[in-house]
């Protein structure tokens, strides 16, 4: 079940400069046990910036994953959405890791905190060098996409130009981030891209929009004997199909275009694919670039962000994130993908 204990939703909490400050020890068990589990007091934190991750064991000698969610950025409608669409797709057996309902209820609350548990599922990279391997990704992301498509996220954010172009472009350009001598080049190449990225889409023309788990890159996808399994449905939105096949991707055009053939072989097998969605390939990259630098600068109040990326604010890294703006230019007005 997903449901709340108290059914209204509560509106989002708000922003704080250090949201995990009084997550100590004590109360993360604290919260821990408001959801009946019983920890033995042993933990271990899992790498995780947006919202804080941790392994935890119990008396009962059971392992879970618990994840406590970052303050200010999902509402619980958009929380509880994620947690069912996680739910559905297990529920037609596929191989997500989806949250445990716990006391009537996959959100649960202590203090200020929001959380969900998890059981553990452990895995490595998954080999994408391998075409064995991403045909079964491929098979896998068809069947989830078939299930995506049934219905449609109601408060999950869509994936557009304007949600992760635009917006963190304003983003950018409202602090003091690029050093002055900079900010020229930066904000002409900028705007160069998301015009390129508005144009890709507008010749891609009216393709399907779809729950997606969003962010389907190889660290989100674990590797075992029995095959793969997929974490963290954390960002999924509403967009295109392609949003979930490209970050399999890597190496030159004619690389990617032999390894997206592998991809839609396994994908075919249950979904048809648009083959129009090539065309947004490299503009969903670009707007994945902006998005990276925007989500630095506005986490940058949380203490972890500096420490983390001590880089941010230097002069090289703009320079670099200039010049790469400028080779998405060049990719965007390539032809795409040759898959056949």
């Amino acid at each position: 079940m997903v449901r709340m204990t108290d059914s209204a939703d509560l509106p989002t909490p708000p922003a704080d400069p250090a949201p995990y400050a009084d997550l100590t020890p004590e109360r993360l068990l604290d919260a821990i046990e408001t959801t009946g589990l019983r920890p033995d007091g042993r933990l271990l934190a899992l790498n995780s910036y947006e919202n804080r991750v941790y392994q935890l064991w119990l008396e009962d000698g059971e392992v879970i994953v618990a994840k406590f969610y970052r303050p200010g950025r999902w509402s619980d409608a958009q929380i509880l959405e994620e947690h069912g669409f996680a739910l559905e797709l297990a529920g037609h057996e596929l191989p997500v890791v989806a949250p445990l309902s716990l006391a009537g209820t996959t959100l649960a609350r202590h203090r200020e905190s929001r959380l969900a548990v998890y059981p553990r599922r452990g895995g490595r990279a998954p080999e994408l060098d391998d075409p064995a391997v991403l045909r079964w990704l491929g098979r896998l992301l068809g069947r989830m996409h078939r299930v995506g498509a049934v219905r449609r996220f109601e408060h999950r954010e869509g994936l557009g130009v304007a949600e992760l172009g635009e917006a963190s472009r304003e983003t950018l350009l409202a602090g003091d981030w690029i050093p002055p001598e900079l900010l020229p080049a930066w904000r002409s190449v900028a705007d160069m891209a998301i015009d390129s990225a508005r144009a890709a889409f507008a010749r891609a023309g009216d393709v399907r929009t779809i729950r997606l788990h969003g962010d389907c890159h190889a660290g989100n996808i674990l590797w075992t004997d029995d095959g793969p399994h997929f974490v963290d449905l954390d960002d999924c939105r509403s967009g295109p199909a392609i949003q979930d096949l490209w970050m399999l991707l890597s190496g030159t055009p004619t690389e990617m275009a032999a390894q997206m053939r592998e991809v839609l072989e396994g994908y075919e097998t249950f979904e048809d694919f648009d083959r129009r969605e090539l065309t947004l390939i490299e503009p969903l990259r670009t707007l994945r670039l902006l998005h990276y630098s925007a989500w630095i600068a506005r986490r940058w109040r949380d203490p972890a962000f500096p420490a983390a990326f001590p880089w941010f604010g230097t002069a090289r890294y703009w320079q670099d994130r200039i010049l790469e703006l400028r080779e998405q230019v060049a990719a965007m007005s390539e032809e795409p993908l040759a898959v056949g």
